[in-house]
């Protein structure tokens, strides 16, 4: 498994997806069956050769081969096993590769799983997938080469970022990667459907699980990387508005209302043209925030060293994918037929306004992360947006926001009253407004009481959509769990994520009460915060695989009864010359007590210890909640109707009749 060997499969695999992204799609233009039947093939070899060359980068990390520049540049011979492996996509090139190579897995399962679909969609669909990771291999082979030699060959390497030496910036970036690469297959989907100039329901019931899956990996991504920030950087919070958090809040939000208007398509037949709209555009901010953090555009502690090169070859490869699919789509949309008539009052109506909601704060967003780089290359100012515009901005939109996941989902479809439908919330609206008065007491702030009261709403309106479902309480216990056993798994997971939703942001709303201080101390003293004493007993140095610790030990007392011990670290990388400190956090699932050690001063005889203690309510809840509602995406995914079982396709001119 030499680099020679990596390189070459990388370059096969260019070659493998460039006939890709040709022979099919002259195939199904053409209607040749033989050109068509090659795509499926042409993936999954595409596959093997990116997995082969992935392999060989490992194994140059792995036996040390720093004659590799990347390796030699990003690891070292006391680096840690894991964080050999883990460390091959903690650089720009190496995540470049990984990018493609999920790219490659989303074009294999097309060809694999797509067995159901017609031969010429399933066909445009891998040819498109092939033509993007064409460009992405392209980028490694010519301005991102994993597989560089350097020489003479250095003895050691310069070792990683001690900040990514972390198991959870271990599978994050794999994990967000997957979430940003899935959304390729919508994409895929809504290009060809522009090709073929049909959107039914059908395509909305293909198109999907696809959606579905890519946002539960990107909640997940999203979530592992909020929780690194939180326990890794020691600063007690877990979202800054970084400019490249917000790059993956961008592709989440549309997503998000792309999977709910494909439910539209799917049932009704409507919303096509926006559907169409929403892949494109979810698909092109995974790709903006590619660029934008490549670029060196967007300056973060996430952000890789900026290369013009790069940063050239990848706005050119934007260019010609978003560029190219927003011109098809002005040029071919309009000729899409209109779909099913609907009611404002109706589920399909709900669904719509749930959309504008997202799409507005997806809107928001964009714009404040984008306003200061633009400033500064128009005018030269330079600007900050920050935390007070993102929650004057958002929170007016989340709250309308959560009060229509409330009522959508007990809302029947194409026509509705909603005076029925708010009669069967009534008991949700009750818990709401307990929330409301219980946070009126124990709550400083009006966005956090707000907030608060709305997540206990989502909540309850999520348990009361699945009461109604199973008629709990209105028939035998027995029969309701027969229910309950039948209800479709599409239906509870949607449950579950909407509660999901609630639970987070009651985390959020948690730690908006969050209390902290910064002390200087000596060994014995104690210090108050939130009920609880912190009483510094002991600081030491310890050594490390590739680093020196100073570590505390911190107990932490309540009424004079011991609750926690906690050992936070400040660790120096010698090889790097950084420090970075290693958070200690006692937690109970309902607070957090949170402890970090930063610099010494004074002589051995008069030593004190810089510490910055939290003590943060309901913190677990914002990852619990996320975890919750990804749970809820798979075991909607789960559902076999939503997988497999896709409507037939009607042929143009055949009358259809509704059963009502």
């Amino acid at each position: 498994m030499s680099p020679e060997l990596g390189r070459f499969a990388l370059a096969l695999a260019c070659a493998l997806a460039l006939a890709q992204a040709v022979l099919p799609l002259s195939g199904a233009q053409r209607r040749d069956a033989r050109l068509m039947a090659v795509a499926p093939g042409l993936a999954i070899g595409q596959l093997i050769a990116l997995a082969y060359s992935f392999l060989c980068l490992i194994y140059a990390a792995v036996t040390d081969d720093f004659s590799v520049s990347n390796i030699a540049e990003n690891s070292a011979v006391s680096k840690p096993l894991l964080y050999k492996i883990t460390g091959v996509w903690g650089n720009h090139e190496g995540s470049v590769l990984l990018w493609a190579l999920i790219l490659g897995i989303c074009g294999a399962a097309v060809a694999a799983f797509g067995r159901n679909l017609p031969t010429a969609l399933r066909a445009r669909v891998i040819g498109i997938l092939g033509g993007v990771a064409a460009g992405f291999e392209l980028f490694c082979l010519t301005t991102s080469d994993p597989f560089d030699r350097i020489w003479p060959a250095p003895m050691d390497g310069q070792g990683m970022n001690p900040l990514l030496q972390d198991p959870g910036l271990a599978f994050h970036p794999p994990i967000l990667y997957t979430g940003y690469v899935g959304f390729a297959v919508p994409f895929a989907f809504a290009v060809a459907a522009l090709i073929e100039g049909r959107v039914d329901a059908a395509w909305g019931r293909w198109v999907r699980p696809w959606a579905v899956a890519a946002w539960c990996f990107l909640t997940c991504g999203i979530a592992l990387g909020s929780w690194w920030s939180y326990y890794v950087l020691g600063w007690g919070g877990y979202w800054f508005w970084d400019p490249v958090e917000n790059a993956s809040l961008i592709p989440w939000l549309s997503g998000t209302a792309l999977m709910h208007s494909a439910i539209v398509v799917e049932k009704r037949e409507a919303l096509k043209i926006w559907t169409v709209l929403l892949a494109i555009g979810t698909f092109s901010f995974s790709l903006s925030g590619t660029f934008l953090v490549r670029s060196g555009i967007l300056n973060s502690v996430h952000a890789f060293a900026n290369d013009p090169a790069r940063g050239v070859f990848i706005l050119g490869l934007l260019a010609l994918v978003i560029g190219g699919s927003l011109t098809l789509f002005a040029w071919r949309a309009p000729s899409l037929t209109a779909g099913g008539l609907f009611s404002p009052v109706s589920r399909e109506g709900m669904l719509v306004l749930n959309n504008i909601l997202l799409c507005s704060l997806c809107a928001v967003v964009l714009t404040g992360t984008m306003y200061p780089p633009f400033m500064s290359l128009l005018f030269g100012k330079t600007i900050s947006v920050g935390k007070p515009f993102f929650d004057a901005a958002t929170v007016p939109l989340a709250l309308p926001l959560f009060a229509v996941m409330g009522i959508a989902p007990m809302m029947p479809w194409k026509r509705a009253r909603m005076w029925p439908v708010l009669r069967r919330l009534q008991a949700a609206a009750i818990a709401m407004l307990v929330a409301l008065a219980v946070s009126l007491w124990g709550l400083k702030g009006v966005l956090p009481v707000l907030a608060s009261a709305f997540a206990v709403w989502v909540i309850a309106s999520s348990v009361t959509d699945i009461a109604t479902r199973i008629a709990l309480f209105r028939e035998p216990f027995s029969r309701s769990l027969g229910r309950l056993r039948g209800l479709s798994r599409s239906a509870v997971g949607t449950a579950i994520a909407h509660a999901g939703v609630g639970v987070t942001v009651l985390g959020l709303a948690g730690m908006s009460q969050a209390q902290h201080r910064i002390v200087e101390i000596a060994v014995g003293q104690t210090e108050h915060l939130a009920g609880y004493d912190w009483t510094l007993t002991d600081v030491r140095t310890r050594p490390g695989p590739n680093y020196t610790a100073l570590a505390a030990r911190i107990e932490i007392r309540r009424k004079g009864r011991i609750v926690a011990v906690m050992h936070p670290e400040k660790r120096s990388f010698n090889a790097q010359n950084q420090t970075t400190t290693e958070v200690s956090i006692h937690t109970n699932l309902l607070s957090d007590l949170y402890g970090v050690i930063g610099d010494q001063h004074g002589d051995a005889a008069h030593r004190t210890y810089v510490l910055r203690l939290h003590y943060n309510p309901l913190a677990p809840w914002m990852w619990l909640g996320a975890l919750v509602m990804a749970l809820g995406g798979f075991l909607s995914l789960s559902d076999r109707r939503i997988r497999i079982a896709a409507p037939r396709r009607i042929p143009v001119g055949t009358a259809h009749v509704d059963a009502g």
